[in-house]
């Protein structure tokens, strides 16, 4: 089964909302499996104007939560048949809460262990970054565990990110 998230709730008769990066390290997207998943792709992108100093992006596995808006099931997209069958991921695959799934955090929390699920990167206000993982490659995000999309900006700016998991 595979789903995808973003930074924002589902847009319904209006276009997805941005969200600023702000000034200071920000998990702009989390996710709290209760299963183990693989990440098959991420990404995010910006709405600078001009060129100035990248921003810090990353993708990392942490084992505390960051305070963030909640998820709701019709938040998360079943991307494939099998997703669409199996009904509700927020019954069997994914963890919603303030302090497990959601997106625009307002407290990081303290954490004490950081996977790089992969490397971090530098990236223009003015740009975008998208990776999908070759096959059998893709990173492993263990169950319990928090997958989070992690950004910071000297200046801030606006952004989307995503990511796309199988379980």
């Amino acid at each position: 089964m595979i789903y995808t998230v973003y930074n924002g709730p589902m847009q319904t008769t209006a276009s997805p909302i941005k969200v600023t990066t702000g000034t200071a390290l920000k998990t702009m997207l989390q996710l709290n499996p209760i299963v183990p998943c693989r990440v098959i792709e991420w990404g995010i992108s910006f709405d600078g104007s001009a060129a100035a100093t990248p921003g810090v992006c990353e993708l990392i596995q942490t084992d505390v939560a960051a305070t963030v808006t909640a998820y709701v099931a019709n938040d998360i997209t079943k991307m494939d048949g099998e997703a669409r069958f199996f009904g509700s991921p927020t019954t069997n695959y994914i963890t919603v809460g303030a302090s497990a799934s959601g997106y625009t955090a307002t407290v990081e929390g303290t954490t004490t262990l950081v996977s790089n699920l992969d490397m971090p990167q530098l990236i223009a206000p003015t740009n975008q970054f998208v990776k999908q993982f070759p096959l059998g490659r893709e990173p492993y995000v263990e169950a319990a565990k928090f997958l989070r999309i992690r950004v910071n900006f000297a200046a801030a700016i606006n952004a989307f990110c995503y990511v796309m998991v199988a379980f």
